[in-house]
């Protein structure tokens, strides 16, 4: 787990908690250490964060951008950072493009990412990104946390992004009608 200090003392609770399977350290040494890149800061900071990681220790490796621009400096409901003709995906894509990014897992909260089960019924992970062995990568990992291969929604290139992100603003409201643990069905 990276954070802007080695000694970041929630990571430090963190990796406490999760044994030997974790570590700690800057930005720079979670991307340097890790095969594949999990941005899960804020969308309006997702730039400045992977700036600190370094983009040589981006390169060539899969970023899977879980992160949404939301903006909440009116209360809520938040507004978005950045909608409509850019998302942060792509922003993050522009800025590092050696690395291969995968938008994904954010029109559900943390728990649901990696407990499908968590809601009840058919519920979907939708993933967007422009190197299709980054989606598979993806995809793989998203399979080990139980998402059937059924469920996991290819929408194309990194430009989905956008909707995905825009997707946000309709899950908070049905998480705060419904509770945290809801996602998006499509049914066809």
């Amino acid at each position: 787990m990276g954070s802007r200090t080695p000694d970041n003392a929630p990571a430090a609770e963190w990796v406490a908690s999760a044994g030997d399977a974790a570590g700690q350290g800057t930005f720079a040494d979670a991307a340097a250490f890790g095969e594949l890149v999990l941005n899960c800061t804020g969308g309006a900071v997702a730039l400045e964060a992977l700036t600190a990681a370094g983009g040589d220790n981006l390169e060539g490796k899969t970023v899977l951008d879980v992160s949404n621009p939301l903006d909440f400096s009116r209360g809520r409901p938040p507004t978005l950072t950045v909608c409509n003709t850019d998302s942060v995906g792509e922003q993050i894509q522009r800025t590092f493009p050696g690395a291969r990014v995968v938008k994904g897992l954010n029109t559900m909260n943390c728990g649901v990412m990696v407990e499908p089960s968590l809601v009840p019924g058919e519920h979907d992970v939708l993933i967007c990104g422009d190197d299709e062995s980054a989606k598979s990568e993806v995809s793989e990992l998203l399979r080990s946390f139980g998402w059937p291969a059924e469920r996991i929604l290819d929408l194309g290139d990194i430009t989905s992004a956008r909707g995905l992100e825009m997707c946000v603003a309709l899950w908070l409201r049905l998480a705060a009608a419904f509770g945290t643990h809801v996602n998006i069905h499509v049914a066809r």
